[in-house]
């Protein structure tokens, strides 16, 4: 592992934890060249499948790309980024555990609605609005509407 400060390769580990927010080792790690600490976090790179786009292009899922789509409709609501990270971790389990070399983008679409809900409904409207196409102010009310109903 190279260090982010000095790029040596000479660096050690100092202490490994599991992550809790999902899949991984965290490592906290020393330069011998340096002697600054930083941390890295390791996860198993398993073979995801293609996603399916509504247009019929494929391309391979993307963890980043996820959490940065959650990110925005999360963008400045009181949801830490272990709670944000959790939910794309079990999103990407799901879709791993369906075992299918290809999943359509409209299922990540309704674990992402699924896992908002609960988390935060401003962000889960914010989502929806994007995602079902709420693109009224009625169609938006309705949706509101069926929250406030539980």
């Amino acid at each position: 592992m190279k260090c982010p400060y000095c790029d040596s390769d000479d660096t050690r580990v100092i202490d490994t934890a599991h992550e809790t927010s999902g899949p991984g080792i965290r490592r906290r790690r020393e330069c011998n060249q340096c002697s600054k600490r930083f941390s890295t976090v390791e996860r198993a790179i398993l073979n995801t499948p293609l996603v399916v786009k509504s247009d019929g292009r494929r391309e391979p899922f993307d963890h980043a790309k996820l959490l940065s789509g959650i990110r925005m409709a999360c963008a400045k609501r009181p949801i830490s980024s272990d709670a944000l990270e959790g939910l794309v971790n079990s999103i990407e389990a799901r879709i791993q555990q369906t075992g299918k070399a290809e999943v359509p983008s409209k299922m990540i679409g309704d674990l992402v609605i699924a896992g908002l809900k609960p988390l935060d409904q401003v962000a889960y409207i914010r989502f929806a609005t994007v995602y079902l196409g709420l693109d009224d102010v009625e169609s938006i009310r309705r949706e509101i509407d069926k929250i406030l109903e539980r």
